[in-house]
């Protein structure tokens, strides 16, 4: 993640992306690193480690299915000028095993005849599954990233960007209740036997807080802020916490995919009081899909997404916007008080001051009026300054291409659960114009990343070992001919927007799956 350190930014954050112009297909221009010839003196050690001395020198990243490859079998790594396909043959020493090389990855798979559909692994319990869409009672518009979680159970998800959600129900949580929020309305809850079925629709109904306008005038907004800050450790918790949360980033051409990629996670949480101990993740099982149809392209990607999504945890990395030491910078105002699950939240609206020259924040935070917890942000850089932040978003390999940010727009929310919050959801959206040397007209790319919080623990929580923490061994599945929701097994996961759906059809595309450690 890139990190401006000039003094107006004491945090900042930005995903970068990376801009080229494709000449073919990764997938058609593979290299002969497997060719190669290759020198390794590490002698007798584990098949695991053996992988990752030989990642370290090549460059490349291993994928493989973790049942394919027993990791802990020592093997010699002695091998003097010898082909790297060979050196594989010989540390593996398994028949039907082949290798093949895209982007950046050597995928090692079995080789077998064209699969059928899997009977013979079905999942650990039947599930029910719940989906719908949640919609305003009033005006029938989607609720975009609403709320839904089991009442008694630390399980749950958001609705997308159009309002539409889904949620997997073990069998013993039948009984429950489903729980669903959204800032500003009366939170619903419903019998999880009354919910069961597809195309359910909830109805929410707006909630109008009776507060004389007297209040709201005479409260000071940086008064609120500075007692959020000091309510953190009793808020947010002085104890590590142990997350499960969905994934997801893309890169779109006007309404074509360029690339896709998701992932179920689990993420250790770290105290929200002073710790030296950084947050962890580690990856369960994710996808990437790529779009091979486009050739001579500009190619976007976006660079540390996943460590921009912790970053913007703005309670454990103080947001901008509510660092004392930034506060002289902006200008607040109490907007509104609004509801939030039966209680009051204060709306405090923020922007940076005239004669800032380089781009700050602007937006809304909302603010509980009784323990002063952040609850939600909502902001984006200032678009009068953003392009003179592009240094700070772009990275460029070819030239002739000119890229600026147009606009860069973050969305954070935290859920309360048993007295303490919990990091919930966050979004980032980013739109682009690139322009290539000689061609009369730019283009736009539009960039997306989201996390979803889908399951909370806080007993035996511990840190992962190194060798759990992403990037992860995996798994090469060859193509995809449509979206399938079945992939995620038994772990929830966001609905992907219908518009992204047709995206994916509309491609011809190349799908990495990533299983992680499912013991």
């Amino acid at each position: 993640m890139a990190s401006f350190n000039g003094p107006l930014f004491k945090r900042s954050f930005f995903a970068l992306i990376y801009i080229s112009l494709m000449r073919c297909h990764p997938a058609m221009c593979q290299g002969t690193i497997l060719d190669s010839l290759f020198t390794f003196r590490a002698g007798l050690v584990k098949t695991g480690n053996a992988l990752n001395i030989i990642s370290r020198r090549t460059g490349y990243n291993f994928t493989y299915d973790t049942h394919l490859i027993n990791q802990e079998k020592k093997v010699q790594l002695a091998f003097t000028g010898v082909r790297l396909s060979d050196i594989l043959d010989s540390i593996l020493q398994k028949d039907s095993i082949s290798f093949s090389v895209i982007d950046k990855y050597i995928i090692i798979s079995k080789t077998l005849p064209p699969v059928v559909a899997r009977v013979d692994s079905p999942l650990p319990e039947v599930l029910d599954y719940i989906s719908g869409i949640i919609v305003d009672d009033e005006t029938n518009e989607p609720l975009s990233f609403a709320t839904i979680a089991l009442k008694n159970k630390p399980r749950g998800t958001v609705t997308n960007a159009t309002g539409e959600f889904g949620l997997k129900i073990p069998g013993e949580n039948m009984t429950d209740t489903l729980s669903v929020s959204y800032l500003g309305f009366i939170k619903r809850e419903i019998p999880v036997k009354k919910a069961l079925g597809n195309n359910f629709t909830i109805r929410m109904k707006r909630e109008f807080v009776s507060i004389p306008e007297i209040i709201i005038k005479t409260q000071v907004p940086q008064e609120i802020i500075y007692k959020t800050i000091a309510a953190i450790p009793k808020n947010y918790g002085n104890t590590p916490v142990m997350l499960t949360a969905f994934y997801r980033e893309g890169v779109m051409n006007k309404q074509e995919l360029q690339v896709y990629s998701e992932a179920v996670l689990e993420i250790y949480k770290s105290s929200y009081t002073s710790t030296l101990l950084n947050d962890q993740i580690k990856i369960y099982k994710s996808r990437k899909v790529e779009n091979t149809t486009s050739h001579d392209t500009l190619s976007v990607r976006l660079k540390a997404g996943l460590n921009t999504c912790l970053e913007l945890d703005g309670i454990k990395n103080l947001f901008d916007f509510i660092a004392r030491e930034n506060m002289a910078e902006y200008i607040y105002r109490i907007s509104d008080i609004v509801s939030a699950d039966d209680e009051a939240v204060y709306v405090i609206d923020f922007e940076q001051r005239e004669g800032i020259d380089l781009p700050r924040y602007r937006g809304s935070v909302y603010i509980n009026t009784d323990d002063f917890a952040v609850m939600k942000a909502d902001f984006e850089l200032h678009p009068k300054y953003i392009r003179q932040m592009k240094d700070s978003f772009i990275t460029s390999s070819s030239r002739g291409i000119s890229t600026w940010p147009v606009t860069v727009k973050y969305s954070v929310s935290y859920t309360k659960m048993n007295g303490r919050y919990y990091l919930s959801h966050v979004r980032g959206d980013l739109l682009f114009s690139s322009k290539q040397k000689k061609k009369l007209f730019s283009t736009q790319f539009s960039v997306f990343f989201e996390l979803a919080i889908t399951g909370i623990s806080t007993t035996n929580v511990s840190r992962f070992d190194r060798e759990e923490l992403a990037p992860i061994h995996s798994i090469f599945s060859e193509t995809i001919t449509d979206y399938d929701a079945g992939f995620w097994g038994n772990q929830d996961f966001l609905k992907p927007e219908d518009n992204l759906i047709q995206a994916l059809k509309n491609v011809k595309v190349k799908l990495l799956e990533f299983p992680g450690d499912q013991n």
